[in-house]
């Protein structure tokens, strides 16, 4: 008589629940959309509907609420998995986007809700300040970053600080608004180098998913030109002149870098065209509106539309993404 040994089933294992997963990159949606609104809100000045403005404000702001609420619950119910992403060597230049996209919202929202909108600005105005300080004491404090780390995403903390007098100027203190323009000057300036060096004499190429964020290379020239024209009360100097021409420089450069990109899987990270591209196309449109040139009307026009039609793609790839289960899985 023969005995055999019971095989005892093999646990299969434990798969974390989808919000554990839930992406600070998600954020950059809230960016994208406001600052799509934000354009045409410029747009207006050159006869474009203000209405169309508002309904994306709106769509935006929904789309904000929501993923604020759900990050929020991530933060509550997995603490070890949000403590895990502002852990991590990426992901931690993204943490800002959340302070960022309130900043964009306020900006977009001052002349339809003002009195929210000022709140939004104060909680993201405080919040970028004190998330800027955070993600600078934990480049300078963890040896565990390197040269292989940096990436057009560093740029993120410093627009944040850049993006604050675009709406501060109406809705909070002068001071403020001068203090995180010019911080956020200084830090683009200091980075600037440490990036090109990353993107010209790498060591290692940037991962397929990060190549999106060569378009924040357009950003801090970007809002840096709309929130100088802000603080000099809308005329646009030879500063401002400077700032724009950087970032149409930037906005070629990444025209020609394009093609590479046209053929990556899709990533949430994709986001990252939207934002710099709608405040290239908002700051063009100012500087159109402000000086009449028929050129620079045309290309402010195309800008707009081209970065209308991007939104809509994004969005469509991103809820196709959501349905196909490929959104807030492990990475």
């Amino acid at each position: 008589m023969t005995t055999t040994t019971p095989v005892e089933p093999v646990a299969e294992p434990v798969r974390a629940p989808r919000l554990a997963h839930l992406p600070v990159t998600f954020f950059a949606t809230v960016m994208g959309l406001a600052g799509l609104a934000l354009a045409w809100r410029k747009a207006a000045a050159m006869g474009a509907p203000e209405a169309v403005s508002t309904v994306i404000f709106w769509i935006a702001l929904a789309v904000g609420a929501a993923v604020a609420l759900a990050y929020a619950a991530k933060i509550v119910l997995h603490t070890d998995a949000f403590r895990a992403e502002i852990r991590h060597p990426v992901r931690l230049a993204f943490v800002p986007t959340s302070t960022i996209a309130l900043l964009l919202l306020a900006a977009a929202g001052r002349e339809i809700v003002p009195g929210p909108a000022t709140v939004l600005w104060w909680l993201g105005a405080v919040g970028q300040v004190a998330l800027t300080l955070v993600v600078l004491s934990a480049w300078i404090s963890r040896p565990t970053f390197t040269s292989t780390h940096v990436s057009p995403a560093w740029f993120i903390p410093v627009v944040g600080l850049v993006v604050v007098p675009m709406a501060g100027v109406d809705l909070g203190p002068m001071w403020l608004s001068r203090f995180a323009f010019w911080a956020g000057m200084l830090l683009w300036l200091a980075l600037l180098p440490i990036v090109l060096q990353r993107l010209f004499v790498h060591e290692q190429p940037l991962p397929a998913p990060l190549l999106p964020t060569l378009a924040v290379l357009v950003a801090p020239p970007s809002a840096g030109f709309l929130a100088w024209t802000a603080l000099n009360g809308g005329t646009i100097d030879v500063a401002g002149e400077a700032l724009l021409d950087v970032a149409v420089l930037f906005g070629l450069l990444f025209a020609a870098l394009a093609l590479r990109l046209r053929r990556l899987p899709f990533f949430l990270s994709w986001w990252a065209f939207a934002f710099p591209l709608a405040a290239l196309s908002a700051a063009v449109t100012t500087a159109a509106a402000t000086q009449a040139v028929a050129a620079l009307t045309v290309v402010a026009w195309t800008l707009l539309a081209a970065v209308s039609a991007l939104v809509l793609v994004l969005a469509w790839r991103t809820a196709g993404a959501m349905a196909a289960g490929r959104i807030c899985v492990p990475e």
